[in-house]
């Protein structure tokens, strides 16, 4: 699997060391492992995983600006944990409300020795952190106007919305409320990966 795992990472242009590499695959074992008592994702097969989860997290990487980030509804840590992994130079905070999701993430941390990850079980419109975000992840997590309205008191001012789409959310990007603005659309390249992936990048309009 981590020969599958390098040869993916090969089609991209993201560095990432032997050691990361290693811990995106006990990720992905210990996801596997938990998925049969707890049903955390509906990807049953382990390589299928490293595509579908793995990759599909990993690609937002280039485009993480700042040092602190939440991943609203994170489910079983997703993308938030991959990304954690291969930038230990910033700091994450991952949310979900069900707590078999919440205790999966805190086992991985401390299996995989992650010192730059926080999970926290919370509804995020309940969820009031002591200092605001660089960036607010989400990914299948709700429609964007759902997202900018539950995780308005997240971003810091300076602060983005990072929304990992499938085909481009063109309706509700022109709906956006007037304080807030459509930065970029990033295509995201995930190799093996079928459909469309974008990144929609949502700032305040005063910047």
């Amino acid at each position: 699997m981590l020969q599958q795992l390098q040869s993916l990472l090969a089609r991209t242009e993201l560095n990432i060391s032997d050691q990361q590499a290693e811990q995106l695959v006990a990720l992905v074992g210990l996801l596997d492992k938990w998925n049969k008592a707890y049903n955390l994702t509906s990807v049953r097969d382990p390589n299928a995983m490293l595509v579908r989860h793995i990759m599909d997290s990993v690609v937002v990487s280039p485009y993480l600006e700042g040092e602190r980030f939440i991943d609203v509804g994170t489910g079983p840590g997703l993308p938030g944990l991959p990304l954690a992994i291969i930038n230990p130079d910033k700091q994450f905070v991952l949310l979900d409300s069900l707590g078999k999701r919440i205790r999966f993430i805190r086992t991985v941390v401390h299996q995989l020795g992650l010192a730059n990850v926080v999970a926290v079980q919370s509804r995020v419109e309940q969820y009031q952190p002591e200092q605001k975000f660089d960036g607010v992840l989400s990914r299948a997590f709700a429609s964007l106007d759902d997202m900018l309205s539950w995780c308005a008191h997240l971003p810091a001012p300076h602060g983005r919305f990072l929304a990992l789409k499938g085909q481009i959310p063109e309706q509700e990007l022109q709906s956006l409320p007037a304080h807030l603005t459509c930065q970029a659309v990033y295509p995201l390249h995930v190799p093996e990966q079928e459909g469309d992936r974008h990144l929609v990048v949502i700032s305040q309009a005063s910047q």
